[in-house]
């Protein structure tokens, strides 16, 4: 029996009646609106990209900055989820980020949009926050398929906007705005969703199953960072993972409707409404791999998770390449949905290894892992920006590169330091 103060060892997906619970509800909400405020642009390029008279590479930009800026964002919130707690840390980070959501509707040209989606990407960190917190409410048994289902639940944020917004836009058109006017005002929903998460996270959950940082004396011990955890291959092996999966995510969230409207000539809405069901996916997906994980791990440990990494991995590569050469729409579907199951399920497996790398750091590993999946994502957006590279070529491209990476994967000795291990570890960074 767990005490109320203890990490669970179960998951009680209809419970709140403890603070665990409560907080792994509100952690991966968090995630999802910040999805909301983060890619609820992508939706609408098709209108943004007419109104503001956008370019294919000027188009690419804006993507590449919607993902770079998350890259040094995670690294930062990661940091401070050690130093001050994530309780704290979301809060901040939510208010802060509204700021740009609210106010991207006044951008006028190229540049001013530009540099509001840099702005907004910043939000994109909120996944450190949903991982790192969800690791302190569960238990070693658990915590794979905790944070598959937070992370998982939380992207699922990026499917429901694609579907979503759309339907913002037409809503608002049909009150007698213009389409200029209607996707500007649109972004006002997600910076409210944001302000309503951000009381309930600092009114409902703890840092910790004992209490916060504050309270239990912690924030004081963690001001000295401990470098020597970036020494582990291992955190780049998974940082390289999840910028095969999350980023690639990240970048079809961004350019699916595009890509299906100039490959299919589909409707904005029917290209989110598509769209949307790639995202959707992550109501079970990344879930499936973190219970995976979790289950291999107790039979085979750190080594057999490795080896599942990189056999989704290499699945998800595989079905990326076929997506690019479907000569249909009907094909193309199928094989985003082959390609989606098995990245989502990446997702997962790589979460499941990380909070085991470093159990001391782990806001300063996941931190760096999680910023490896914007790495990815803004790695990928310079092939889409290209005017020489068509879309299909892009993905072909992503794919083959996916499949390398997940045998370096396989390659990479994962197992559980002992404490002899990680004393020298430190030992030879101070």
């Amino acid at each position: 029996m767990t005490s109320n103060n203890s990490p669970l060892t179960s998951i009680r997906l209809f419970s709140l009646g403890n603070i665990q619970m409560r907080t792994f509800h509100i952690t991966w909400l968090m995630f999802f609106v910040c999805f909301f405020g983060w890619f609820g642009l992508a939706p609408l390029m098709p209108t943004i990209r007419a109104d503001l008279g956008l370019t294919k590479a000027q188009v690419g930009n804006t993507i590449i900055a919607s993902v770079s800026s998350t890259i040094l964002a995670r690294l930062i919130i990661g940091r401070l989820c050690d130093k001050w707690g994530p309780r704290k840390t979301a809060v901040r980070l939510l208010l802060l980020g509204s700021i740009p959501v609210f106010l991207v509707g006044l951008a006028k040209d190229y540049t001013s949009f530009l540099l509001f989606r840099l702005a907004i990407g910043i939000i994109g960190a909120s996944f450190v926050i949903t991982q790192f917190h969800t690791s302190m409410m569960f238990a070693s048994n658990i915590k794979g398929t905790a944070n598959a289902i937070t992370g998982g639940w939380g992207n699922l944020g990026g499917g429901v906007t694609n579907m979503v917004m759309p339907l913002i836009f037409a809503a608002i058109v049909g009150f007698g705005y213009t389409k200029h006017e209607a996707w500007r005002y649109a972004m006002i929903v997600p910076g409210v969703m944001m302000l309503v998460i951000a009381f309930l996270y600092y009114r409902y959950t703890k840092d910790t199953p004992q209490g916060n940082f504050s309270d239990i004396g912690r924030s004081s011990s963690a001001g000295r960072t401990d470098w020597s955890a970036l020494a582990d291959w291992r955190v780049w092996a998974l940082m390289l993972a999840y910028g095969c999966c999350f980023g690639m995510e990240i970048t079809f969230d961004n350019v699916a409707s595009l890509h299906f409207v100039d490959s299919f000539k589909l409707s904005q809405s029917s290209a989110g409404l598509w769209a949307g069901i790639f995202g959707s996916m992550n109501i079970f997906a990344r879930a499936l791999g973190g219970i995976v994980s979790d289950k291999v791990g107790a039979r085979w440990g750190l080594r057999g998770k490795g080896i599942l990494l990189a056999m989704v991995l290499l699945l998800e590569g595989v079905g990326l390449i076929a997506f690019a050469a479907a000569g249909s729409f009907v094909m193309a579907i199928v094989c985003m949905l082959s390609f989606a199951l098995f990245l989502k399920m990446a997702n997962g497996a790589t979460y499941g290894i990380t909070p085991f790398i470093n159990e001391k750091n782990i806001g300063l590993v996941s931190g760096v892992v999680g910023a490896g999946g914007n790495l990815g994502g803004m790695i990928f957006g310079f092939l889409f920006k290209s005017e020489s590279i068509s879309y299909v070529q892009a993905f072909t491209y992503i794919g083959f590169t996916v499949m390398i990476v997940s045998l370096i994967v396989l390659a990479t000795r994962f197992r559980k330091e002992t404490s002899e291990e990680i004393v020298l570890a430190e030992t030879a960074f101070s």
